[in-house]
């Protein structure tokens, strides 16, 4: 028997509604998320050699980045800059309320989140571009130049694993899978309470 109260179009099985989808991240974001994944997966893996492979992944970095940084201006709602980047006080009420187990579900990045992309968009682009500079024959074998590039890559390796673990908090915080809408682009569709 069909339950009047679900909507035709949502699929019932074992008596239960399954939950609809929103598309929440484009294919360009999700293709820019895990070309950075993966090139900075190669870049770490070859960082003894130094040789073709690490430097053209960081080119591919820096395309990446442009890319990145031009789709936040034009790009889908939940892609751009003015969608997720909030004000510092809301960040800061957004943290003392994670703090306290009651962070509202956000459809987008929460203010924590939007932060993240920013600092790790900041640190790859510092990280490349003192790269790049290593490459030039004005800084060429400069050591202190080398020392700051493999900081900037350790310091990526930590906006990573925060980056991580904020999401992992926020799949069990909210009880859905950030993972497989990285892959997807779709995640549940809001309730009242959620925030977009």
């Amino acid at each position: 028997m069909k339950n009047n109260s679900t909507p035709s179009h949502n699929p019932v099985t074992n008596g239960q509604s399954a939950p609809l989808k929103v598309r929440v991240w484009d294919w360009p974001v999700r293709l820019l998320h895990w070309g950075l994944v993966v090139c900075i997966a190669l870049s770490w893996w070859s960082r003894e050699d130094l040789g073709p492979l690490h430097e053209r992944t960081g080119y591919v970095v820096i395309g990446i980045l442009v890319t990145r940084l031009l789709w936040g201006f034009v790009g889908s709602h939940y892609a751009r800059f003015a969608q997720f980047v909030r004000a510092p006080k809301a960040t800061i009420a957004y943290a003392r309320a994670a703090l306290k187990g009651k962070a509202p579900r956000y459809i987008g990045h929460n203010p924590l989140g939007g932060w993240m992309v920013l600092a790790l968009l900041a640190c790859l682009t510092l990280l490349t571009f003192t790269g790049w500079l290593y490459t030039t024959d004005m800084f060429w074998g400069y050591g202190w130049l080398a020392e700051l590039h493999k900081y900037l890559a350790w310091t990526l390796l930590g906006l990573v694993a925060m980056h991580i673990a904020g999401m992992l908090w926020t799949c069990w915080e909210h009880r859905e899978n950030l993972v497989r809408a990285m892959f997807t682009g779709k995640k549940a569709t809001p309730s009242d309470d959620d925030v977009a």
